[in-house]
Protein backbone atom coordinates (compact mmCIF):
# COMPACT_ATOMS: atom_id res chain seq x y z
CA UNK A 1 0.00 0.00 0.00
CA UNK A 2 1.29 3.42 -0.96
CA UNK A 3 -0.28 6.81 -0.20
CA UNK A 4 0.31 10.02 -2.16
CA UNK A 5 -0.96 13.40 -1.00
CA UNK A 6 -2.19 15.96 -3.54
CA UNK A 7 -2.53 19.56 -2.26
CA UNK A 8 -5.74 21.21 -3.54
CA UNK A 9 -7.36 24.65 -3.28
CA UNK A 10 -5.77 26.81 -0.59
CA UNK A 11 -5.05 24.27 2.15
CA UNK A 12 -6.94 21.05 1.32
CA UNK A 13 -5.44 17.61 0.89
CA UNK A 14 -6.73 14.95 -1.47
CA UNK A 15 -5.06 11.54 -1.50
CA UNK A 16 -4.32 8.58 -3.74
CA UNK A 17 -4.34 5.18 -2.01
CA UNK A 18 -2.48 2.67 -4.18
CA UNK A 19 -2.54 -1.11 -4.17
CA UNK A 20 1.01 -1.61 -5.42
CA UNK A 21 0.64 -5.10 -6.86
CA UNK A 22 -2.29 -4.24 -9.16
CA UNK A 23 -1.74 -0.45 -9.54
CA UNK A 24 -5.41 0.03 -8.63
CA UNK A 25 -6.09 3.23 -6.71
CA UNK A 26 -8.71 5.04 -4.66
CA UNK A 27 -8.92 8.82 -4.35
CA UNK A 28 -9.97 10.58 -1.16
CA UNK A 29 -11.94 13.85 -1.51
CA UNK A 30 -10.84 14.74 -5.08
CA UNK A 31 -12.01 18.37 -5.07
CA UNK A 32 -9.73 19.16 -8.03
CA UNK A 33 -10.19 15.99 -10.10
CA UNK A 34 -7.80 17.02 -12.89
CA UNK A 35 -4.90 17.03 -10.41
CA UNK A 36 -5.79 13.54 -9.17
CA UNK A 37 -6.30 12.08 -12.65
CA UNK A 38 -2.98 13.57 -13.82
CA UNK A 39 -1.16 12.17 -10.78
CA UNK A 40 -2.76 8.76 -11.40
CA UNK A 41 -1.66 8.83 -15.05
CA UNK A 42 1.89 9.82 -14.09
CA UNK A 43 2.12 6.78 -11.81
CA UNK A 44 0.36 4.40 -14.23
CA UNK A 45 -2.61 3.86 -11.89
CA UNK A 46 -6.15 2.63 -12.55
CA UNK A 47 -8.64 4.75 -10.58
CA UNK A 48 -11.41 2.56 -9.17
CA UNK A 49 -12.97 4.35 -6.18
CA UNK A 50 -13.66 7.74 -4.68
CA UNK A 51 -13.85 7.87 -0.88
CA UNK A 52 -15.72 11.00 0.22
CA UNK A 53 -15.36 11.95 3.89
CA UNK A 54 -18.27 14.43 3.97
CA UNK A 55 -20.61 16.57 1.90
CA UNK A 56 -18.89 19.97 2.09
CA UNK A 57 -18.02 21.30 -1.38
CA UNK A 58 -14.26 21.47 -0.73
CA UNK A 59 -14.32 17.67 -0.25
CA UNK A 60 -17.20 16.41 -2.43
CA UNK A 61 -17.22 19.18 -5.05
CA UNK A 62 -15.16 17.23 -7.61
CA UNK A 63 -17.17 14.00 -7.54
CA UNK A 64 -19.39 14.68 -10.56
CA UNK A 65 -16.41 15.80 -12.66
CA UNK A 66 -14.26 12.78 -11.79
CA UNK A 67 -17.17 10.51 -12.81
CA UNK A 68 -17.10 12.16 -16.23
CA UNK A 69 -13.31 11.83 -16.46
CA UNK A 70 -13.18 8.21 -15.25
CA UNK A 71 -16.31 6.40 -16.51
CA UNK A 72 -17.45 3.65 -14.15
CA UNK A 73 -15.61 4.96 -11.07
CA UNK A 74 -17.52 4.25 -7.84
CA UNK A 75 -18.12 7.12 -5.44
CA UNK A 76 -18.51 6.20 -1.76
CA UNK A 77 -19.98 8.55 0.86
CA UNK A 78 -21.76 8.48 4.21
CA UNK A 79 -25.39 7.34 4.06
CA UNK A 80 -26.49 10.30 6.23
CA UNK A 81 -24.52 12.96 4.40
CA UNK A 82 -26.16 13.52 0.99
CA UNK A 83 -22.79 13.42 -0.79
CA UNK A 84 -22.74 14.88 -4.29
CA UNK A 85 -22.27 12.25 -7.00
CA UNK A 86 -22.43 9.35 -4.54
CA UNK A 87 -23.01 5.92 -6.13
CA UNK A 88 -22.39 3.75 -3.04
CA UNK A 89 -23.61 4.85 0.40
CA UNK A 90 -21.65 3.54 3.38
CA UNK A 91 -22.41 3.17 7.05
CA UNK A 92 -20.25 2.45 10.07
CA UNK A 93 -18.54 -0.92 9.67
CA UNK A 94 -18.96 -1.25 5.89
CA UNK A 95 -15.94 -2.71 4.10
CA UNK A 96 -14.57 -2.07 0.62
CA UNK A 97 -11.56 -3.74 -0.97
CA UNK A 98 -9.07 -2.28 -3.44
CA UNK A 99 -6.80 -4.38 -5.64
CA UNK A 100 -5.17 -7.44 -4.07
CA UNK A 101 -4.08 -6.21 -0.64
CA UNK A 102 -5.89 -3.05 0.42
CA UNK A 103 -8.94 -3.15 2.67
CA UNK A 104 -11.01 -0.12 3.62
CA UNK A 105 -13.29 0.11 6.66
CA UNK A 106 -15.85 2.93 6.93
CA UNK A 107 -16.05 4.53 10.39
CA UNK A 108 -18.94 6.88 11.14
CA UNK A 109 -17.34 9.91 12.83
CA UNK A 110 -20.14 12.49 13.08
CA UNK A 111 -20.19 16.04 14.44
CA UNK A 112 -18.58 18.27 11.80
CA UNK A 113 -21.29 16.81 9.56
CA UNK A 114 -23.87 14.28 10.66
CA UNK A 115 -22.81 11.62 8.17
CA UNK A 116 -19.03 12.19 8.23
CA UNK A 117 -17.03 9.04 7.44
CA UNK A 118 -13.38 8.34 8.27
CA UNK A 119 -11.77 5.56 6.23
CA UNK A 120 -9.45 3.11 8.01
CA UNK A 121 -7.18 1.44 5.47
CA UNK A 122 -4.97 -1.61 5.88
CA UNK A 123 -2.48 -3.13 3.47
CA UNK A 124 -0.18 -6.15 3.65
CA UNK A 125 0.94 -7.59 6.97
CA UNK A 126 3.73 -5.49 8.41
CA UNK A 127 2.52 -2.24 6.81
CA UNK A 128 1.22 0.49 9.11
CA UNK A 129 -2.51 1.11 8.71
CA UNK A 130 -3.79 4.58 7.77
CA UNK A 131 -6.92 6.57 8.53
CA UNK A 132 -8.34 9.36 6.39
CA UNK A 133 -10.15 11.63 8.82
CA UNK A 134 -11.46 14.45 6.60
CA UNK A 135 -12.53 17.32 8.87
CA UNK A 136 -13.18 15.26 12.02
CA UNK A 137 -9.58 14.88 13.25
CA UNK A 138 -6.89 17.33 12.16
CA UNK A 139 -3.30 17.16 13.25
CA UNK A 140 -3.51 18.67 16.76
CA UNK A 141 -7.10 19.77 16.14
CA UNK A 142 -10.65 18.83 15.20
CA UNK A 143 -13.38 20.17 12.92
CA UNK A 144 -15.96 22.71 13.99
CA UNK A 145 -19.17 21.24 15.40
CA UNK A 146 -21.34 22.34 12.47
CA UNK A 147 -23.92 19.53 12.59
CA UNK A 148 -23.28 17.83 15.91
CA UNK A 149 -22.47 18.00 19.60
CA UNK A 150 -19.48 17.73 21.90
CA UNK A 151 -20.75 14.28 22.89
CA UNK A 152 -20.54 13.15 19.26
CA UNK A 153 -17.07 14.62 18.75
CA UNK A 154 -15.89 12.91 21.92
CA UNK A 155 -17.21 9.59 20.60
CA UNK A 156 -15.70 10.19 17.14
CA UNK A 157 -12.27 11.33 18.34
CA UNK A 158 -11.61 9.63 21.64
CA UNK A 159 -13.58 6.41 21.22
CA UNK A 160 -13.77 5.55 17.50
CA UNK A 161 -10.46 7.01 16.26
CA UNK A 162 -8.75 6.79 19.65
CA UNK A 163 -9.18 3.02 19.68
CA UNK A 164 -7.28 2.49 16.39
CA UNK A 165 -3.77 1.01 16.65
CA UNK A 166 -1.30 3.65 17.86
CA UNK A 167 0.97 3.48 14.76
CA UNK A 168 -2.01 4.24 12.46
CA UNK A 169 -0.98 7.03 10.08
CA UNK A 170 -3.39 9.99 10.21
CA UNK A 171 -4.16 11.78 6.94
CA UNK A 172 -6.52 14.72 7.45
CA UNK A 173 -8.38 17.08 5.11
CA UNK A 174 -6.51 20.37 5.66
CA UNK A 175 -3.07 21.78 6.42
CA UNK A 176 -3.94 23.54 9.70
CA UNK A 177 -1.18 22.01 11.82
CA UNK A 178 0.94 25.04 12.79
CA UNK A 179 -2.07 27.08 13.99
CA UNK A 180 -3.50 24.03 15.78
CA UNK A 181 -0.25 23.43 17.69
CA UNK A 182 0.05 27.13 18.57
CA UNK A 183 -3.43 26.89 20.08
CA UNK A 184 -2.57 23.56 21.80
CA UNK A 185 0.22 25.39 23.64
CA UNK A 186 -2.33 27.80 25.13
CA UNK A 187 -4.03 24.75 26.71
CA UNK A 188 -0.80 22.99 27.79
CA UNK A 189 1.97 25.62 27.78
CA UNK A 190 4.50 23.30 29.42
CA UNK A 191 4.14 20.40 27.01
CA UNK A 192 7.55 19.60 25.52
CA UNK A 193 5.94 17.25 22.98
CA UNK A 194 3.70 20.05 21.65
CA UNK A 195 6.62 22.52 21.58
CA UNK A 196 8.78 20.04 19.65
CA UNK A 197 6.06 19.17 17.17
CA UNK A 198 5.31 22.86 16.58
CA UNK A 199 8.91 23.66 15.77
CA UNK A 200 9.06 20.62 13.43
CA UNK A 201 5.78 21.68 11.72
CA UNK A 202 7.03 25.26 11.23
CA UNK A 203 10.23 23.90 9.65
CA UNK A 204 8.20 21.65 7.31
CA UNK A 205 5.99 24.53 6.18
CA UNK A 206 8.95 26.88 5.64
CA UNK A 207 10.39 24.20 3.35
CA UNK A 208 7.05 23.93 1.51
CA UNK A 209 6.50 20.41 2.87
CA UNK A 210 3.32 18.91 4.36
CA UNK A 211 2.86 18.03 8.04
CA UNK A 212 0.89 14.87 7.25
CA UNK A 213 0.83 12.12 8.22
CA UNK A 214 0.68 12.15 11.98
CA UNK A 215 -0.10 9.00 14.00
CA UNK A 216 -2.84 8.20 16.50
CA UNK A 217 -0.12 7.96 19.15
CA UNK A 218 1.21 11.45 18.35
CA UNK A 219 -2.32 12.85 18.43
CA UNK A 220 -2.86 11.39 21.89
CA UNK A 221 0.30 13.20 22.99
CA UNK A 222 -0.29 16.59 21.35
CA UNK A 223 -3.94 17.08 20.34
CA UNK A 224 -5.89 18.95 23.07
CA UNK A 225 -9.21 17.55 21.80
CA UNK A 226 -8.03 13.95 22.11
CA UNK A 227 -6.40 14.78 25.46
CA UNK A 228 -9.72 16.03 26.92
CA UNK A 229 -9.94 12.58 28.58
CA UNK A 230 -7.01 13.43 30.87
CA UNK A 231 -7.88 14.84 34.33
CA UNK A 232 -4.86 17.16 34.03
CA UNK A 233 -6.20 18.74 30.82
CA UNK A 234 -9.74 18.94 32.24
CA UNK A 235 -8.36 20.80 35.29
CA UNK A 236 -6.48 23.25 33.06
CA UNK A 237 -9.74 24.30 31.38
CA UNK A 238 -11.82 24.18 34.57
CA UNK A 239 -13.90 21.11 33.68
CA UNK A 240 -14.69 17.78 35.31
CA UNK A 241 -15.52 15.45 32.41
CA UNK A 242 -14.06 14.67 28.96
CA UNK A 243 -17.14 15.91 27.09
CA UNK A 244 -17.30 19.14 29.08
CA UNK A 245 -13.57 19.71 28.49
CA UNK A 246 -13.91 19.00 24.77
CA UNK A 247 -16.79 21.50 24.50
CA UNK A 248 -14.79 24.13 26.41
CA UNK A 249 -11.61 23.62 24.34
CA UNK A 250 -13.63 23.92 21.10
CA UNK A 251 -15.17 27.17 22.36
CA UNK A 252 -11.71 28.47 23.32
CA UNK A 253 -10.41 27.57 19.84
CA UNK A 254 -13.38 29.22 18.11
CA UNK A 255 -12.62 32.45 20.00
CA UNK A 256 -8.82 32.21 19.72
CA UNK A 257 -7.17 34.81 17.52
CA UNK A 258 -3.66 33.33 17.28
Amino acid sequence: MKILHVPCLEDNYSYLIIDESTKEAAVVDPVEPEKLVNAANEHGLHLKLVLTTHHHWDHAGGNEKIKEMVPGIKVYGGSLDNVKGCTNKVENGDKVSLGADVNILALHTPCHTKGHISYYVTGKEGEDPAVFTGDTLFIAGCGKFFEGTAEQMYQSLCVTLGSLPKPTQVYCGHEYTVKNLQFALTVEPDSVKIQEKLSWAQKQRRAGLPTIPSTIEEEMETNPFMRAELPDVQAKVGCHSPVEALRKIRLMKDNWRG
